[in-house]
C-alpha cells in the first residue's frame, strides 16, 4: 500500500482490514480506461456511502438540535452534505493526493475538481461501512465533521463570499464599490477553467479560479476576505 493510502488511514483513524474497497472508493471512472490494473470505479460506492452519510448526519442533528422542526433539520442536513462541502472535508484530509485518475483527468486537475472530490468522499463513508460496519463510520464521519453546530456556522458564512464582502466594503465605500473581471484561461469543453479578479475601485483585493464564472469570482471574493479587514476597508 503506497504512502498517500497509509497517510489517508491514519488520518480517518481506520485501517481497512479489505484494501480493495478502500482502492474502489478512491477509483475515478476515468482510471478505468487505462492500461494496467484497476480496481472497479467508485460509483457504487458513492450510492451508498450518500445513504449512509444523510442517516449519520440525520441522527446526529436529530440529538443536537432537540427543538428543531424537521424542515430545519433537513436544510442544516443538506448544508452539511452540499457537494462543495463534502469537496472541503476532502481537501480537510488531502483525499485528492490518494485518487487514481486517468492520464486526462490528471492533466487537467481532476485531483482538485470538487465533484471528483465529493464523489470521492462519499465512496469512502460506503467503504469504511462495508469494511467495519455502522459504528465504524459514524465514528469516523463525525470526528471529520467535529462540532456540527460549528460547521454549520462556518457553512452559513462561506456559502456567500461576494455578499460577505459587499457588507465589508459598503459602509466606507457604498454599494458600487466592488467590481469583478472574469476570463475563460483554458480547459476543455467538460472542464473549463476561469480565473477572476475582485477590485475595490481600481484596487485589487483578491484572485481566483473555478470551472465557472460564478465559481471564479467566489473564490476571488474568499481570496479577499482572507486578508486582513482594514485592508478591505480602508
Amino acid at each position: 500500500m503506497n504512502a498517500d493510502l497509509s497517510a489517508l488511514q491514519a488520518r480517518l483513524g481506520h485501517t481497512f482490514r479489505d484494501p480493495a474497497l478502500l482502492a474502489t472508493a478512491l477509483t475515478h471512472s476515468s482510471r478505468l480506461n487505462e492500461p494496467g490494473p484497476a480496481a472497479d470505479s467508485n460509483q457504487r460506492l458513492e450510492f451508498l456511502g450518500d445513504a449512509v452519510l444523510s442517516l449519520i448526519l440525520a441522527e446526529a442533528l436529530f440529538h443536537a438540535f432537540p427543538h428543531e422542526r424537521e424542515g430545519g433539520l433537513s436544510q442544516r442536513r443538506a448544508m452539511l452534505t452540499r457537494g462543495g462541502f463534502l469537496a472541503r472535508l476532502a481537501r480537510e484530509i488531502n483525499l485528492g493526493a490518494a485518487l487514481s485518475l486517468g492520464v486526462s483527468e490528471e492533466q487537467t486537475g481532476g485531483r482538485d475538481r470538487e465533484s471528483n472530490l465529493e464523489d470521492a468522499f462519499e465512496a469512502l463513508i460506503g467503504a469504511l461501512y462495508l469494511d467495519a460496519g455502522p459504528e465504524t463510520a459514524r465514528r469516523v464521519v463525525l470526528t471529520l465533521y467535529g462540532p456540527l453546530a460549528d460547521r454549520l456556522a462556518s457553512v452559513t458564512a462561506a456559502d456567500n463570499p461576494k455578499g460577505r464582502l459587499q457588507e465589508l466594503v459598503q459602509p466606507e465605500h457604498g454599494n458600487h464599490a466592488l467590481h469583478y473581471e472574469s476570463i475563460h484561461i483554458g480547459g476543455q469543453d467538460h472542464a473549463r477553467e476561469y480565473e477572476a479578479r475582485v477590485f475595490l475601485h481600481q484596487r485589487e483585493l483578491g484572485a481566483g479560479r473555478g470551472p465557472s464564472k460564478k465559481i471564479a469570482e467566489e473564490a476571488a471574493a474568499r481570496a479577499a476576505l482572507a486578508k486582513p479587514v482594514a485592508e478591505l476597508t480602508g
